[in-house]
């Protein structure tokens, strides 16, 4: 009990600690926000008139889940390059030579990140009101459309700090973060309906985890929602989600501190 205490204090100081880093960088939440925001308002305004989306609903509304989404594969980046930053400058071997646990340095930066993500999320949200999006379903369901959004968005925060142990190299970190926004984003439902894809693409961009994410938040916000087909992951985005997400958390977080603990010792 008191060394599991122990690590949940050391957890808590690193997160502080980065935090504290934040207010005086506040455009790491600028950085993470900034594309997710310029889609909302051009995707908003000059695709809403262009775009037809079925069941006769809004195309601000279908776009607004997927500019969400967009904001935890912005996240890659962030984490990626301050995990590599720590271990260029030598942080991660001063860790190491203080009692704390061998999770403790990337749960907190993780943890740290996260809430850089939250405020990305409520700067987004805020501009999509700003331009008529609208949540339809119940409080409990706004809720859990958020909640589902932070889980991807702790998810991909991992692959960001093991893509940053792994790579270091900090202009091969920002190109292939930017490769996997590009990627996930349009390789998905994020910003048109899937009718226009061939078979065999339609059900990669089906299955993948950005578009089930995509999907859930439409279905709990009661906003439109395309039926492209009668595959599994588009009739039971939520379910598709929780699984998805969690097999993710599941295998990057101890894969992530297998590749800390040999990183660390280089």
């Amino acid at each position: 009990m008191s060394s599991a205490l122990a690590h949940g204090s050391d957890v808590l100081a690193l997160t502080g600690r980065h935090l504290r880093h934040l207010r005086r960088t506040p455009e790491k939440v600028i950085g993470v926000a900034l594309t997710p925001v310029t889609m909302v308002v051009v995707l908003g305004y000059l695709f809403a008139s262009v775009v037809q989306v079925d069941n006769s609903g809004e195309y601000r509304e279908y776009v607004m889940a997927g500019v969400f989404a967009q904001v935890g594969l912005s996240c890659i980046g962030i984490t990626a390059i301050g995990v590599a930053g720590d271990l260029g400058k030598g942080l991660i071997d001063r860790f190491r030579s203080l009692p704390m646990g061998r999770a403790t340095v990337l749960v907190g930066h993780t943890l740290a990140d996260l809430v850089t993500a939250a405020m990305s999320i409520t700067v987004v949200a805020l501009t999509g009101l700003l331009v008529g999006w609208r949540v339809h379903g119940t409080v409990g369901e706004t809720v859990a459309g958020f909640a589902l959004l932070l889980a991807f968005a702790y998810a991909m925060l991992w692959v960001g700090a093991l893509l940053g142990m792994v790579m270091r190299n900090l202009e091969a970190i920002n190109g292939v973060a930017a490769l996997l926004l590009v990627l996930f984003s349009f390789l998905s439902s994020s910003f048109m309906p899937l009718t226009g894809l061939p078979g065999w693409l339609r059900a990669v961009a089906e299955w993948n985890p950005v578009s089930a994410v995509s999907e859930a938040c439409r279905q709990l916000w009661g906003n439109t929602g395309a039926v492209t087909s009668r595959s599994f992951p588009v009739e039971h985005p939520v379910i598709v989600s929780l699984i998805t997400l969690s097999v993710l958390i599941a295998v990057l977080v101890p894969l992530s501190l297998r590749v800390y603990r040999t990183s660390a010792a280089r």
